[in-house]
């Protein structure tokens, strides 16, 4: 008798044990499927409100009076139901890390996003307003104010407008337009650095078609990835693309522009037949790596074009290759979104005694700048960077979408380093972002730091050590193993 009723006890006890445990279970990806994905995006005009402004990306400072497209700062939203993320890019040529830092905080406060779920990357556009020290051009400190504000604005808008919505992936292929402008030259060339080194092994950007060409000194990527945002009923609402192109350049004197990326942007609405529809549809290019590829064809004589046709030439290229991927892009209504960041240290490339005594002679001797000598140009960077830390953070991210993978650095990256990335990611297909949360300079490996050349000369746009490379893709793909384990 006692055994009987111990037995009728026992059947709801352990049902309930049972029903305790699957109440608090994780979700299973079947259930977690049921969850409704939501994305929203964005434009939000960053074109300066007052003129004249500084525009950088050259070695001298260029004052500019007007624009002759917008700039913009272009956001993008998923939400599957569990973790939000947003991806922002900036018609900028380089954004310091403490403007993004203050941007994805105020946002956050607004959004509830963690700011450690943002990426905001720069597309490095030549002609945009100067925010960074770099050579002869300095911050332009109002500006710098107005686009912390303008990038929040861009999260907190694409927010708002969150849809029920599906996404999708492919990867287009467009070799046209991507050249490595590091070239070994024929023997008996001489090589000139500013430093008087002599030790360099390649040029950058020597003449195209030029007899004393040899060989490039590195790869191109020729990949288009894509990904596709549409409404539940197919109605276009984003499309971020990436592609390893520098900036095309081009335009006219006295002015600002966003290059191709904006262009891009224009192109490829059209060609997804976005309309008027409301909100309107956002087309986001981002630079991959870069560092070392740009659009010129140096195995042939250069060819002169009027100011922005060849941004028009090769946006309209580009869209046509993305929208070809765009074609292909299988759709889903739910996916599996994760983000990482770390945050490392790095070792910067300091002058020494030698190296300062030698930089302000050259600057006593040339007399107060602007300069127009490159030795000159790099003797005030070296005194520049004799206060830099010897070491310095660097934050590095990984996004998962689906099986897509994102990652991004804050510095122009070569190109080896994003084919190496892709090759040995856990997610197919997977892109980096250069540029993002941050401004780092070069990060040439330590074949290209051994060739050495522009990219490595060091100043306030090359600094990091040479095996700061290694560092970062090591933590690149460490962080794709966390989020495709997520």
């Amino acid at each position: 008798m006692p055994l009987k009723s111990t037995s009728r006890l026992w059947l709801p006890i352990s049902f309930l044990v049972l029903f305790g445990i699957l109440a608090t279970a994780p979700r299973s990806p079947a259930q977690d499927r049921e969850k409704i994905l939501r994305a929203g995006a964005s434009v939000v005009d960053i074109t300066p409100r007052t003129y004249p402004v500084s525009s950088n990306g050259g070695m001298s400072d260029r004052s500019v009076g007007k624009a002759h497209d917008p700039l913009n700062a272009r956001g993008l939203v998923l939400d599957n139901g569990s973790v939000r993320i947003a991806i922002v890019v900036v018609d900028s040529c380089m954004i310091p890390r403490d403007i993004i830092d203050a941007a994805r905080e105020r946002a956050s406060n607004s959004t509830g996003i963690p700011a450690g779920n943002m990426l905001v990357s720069a597309t490095h556009a030549h002609s945009a307003v100067t925010v960074g020290g770099v050579f002869q051009s300095e911050p332009e400190a109002a500006y710098r104010e107005f686009l912390k504000e303008r990038i929040a604005h861009s999260i907190v808008e694409a927010a708002s407008r969150l849809e029920a919505a599906r996404v999708g992936w492919a990867v287009g292929n467009n070799a046209r337009q991507v050249f490595n402008r590091r070239w070994f030259m024929r023997p008996g060339y001489r090589y000139v650095d500013p430093f008087d080194a002599g030790t360099d092994r390649v040029r950058m950007n020597p003449p195209p078609g030029s007899s004393q060409l040899l060989a490039p000194a590195g790869p191109i990527d020729p990949e288009v990835p894509v990904l596709s945002v549409q409404s539940r009923d197919g109605r276009p609402l984003a499309l971020l693309a990436n592609y390893s192109l520098h900036y095309v350049g081009g335009v006219a004197p006295g002015g600002l522009s966003a290059d191709y990326f904006g262009e891009f942007a224009r192109q490829i609405a059209q060609r997804v037949r976005a309309g008027e529809a409301d909100p309107p549809f956002v087309g986001i290019m981002s630079n991959g790596t870069s560092a070392d590829i740009n659009n010129i064809n140096f195995f042939e004589p250069g060819v002169r074009r009027q100011p922005f046709e060849q941004i028009r030439r090769v946006a309209a290229d580009v869209a046509d290759s993305a929208h070809h991927a765009y074609r292909r892009i299988e759709y889903h209504d739910w996916v599996h979104l994760a983000s990482r960041q770390a945050e490392i240290e790095l070792g910067v490339r300091l002058p020494d005694r030698n190296d300062l005594e030698r930089a302000r002679k050259i600057l006593a001797d040339a007399g107060p700048g602007p300069y127009r000598e490159r030795r000159a140009i790099y003797a005030r960077e070296t005194v520049l960077l004799a206060d830099y830390p010897a070491r310095v953070p660097v934050r590095l991210q990984a996004i998962r979408i689906g099986d897509l993978g994102i990652v991004s650095t804050p510095c122009e990256t070569f190109v080896e380093t994003g084919i190496a990335i892709k090759k040995e990611s856990p997610l197919r297909p997977t892109f980096v972002i250069e540029l993002a949360n941050g401004y780092n300079g070069y990060l040439p490996t330590v074949r290209q730091h051994s060739l050495g050349g522009y990219e490595t000369w060091r100043a306030r746009s090359s600094y990091l050590a040479v095996e700061a490379e290694a560092k970062v893709r090591g933590t690149l793909l460490r962080l794709l193993h966390d989020v495709a384990g997520n």
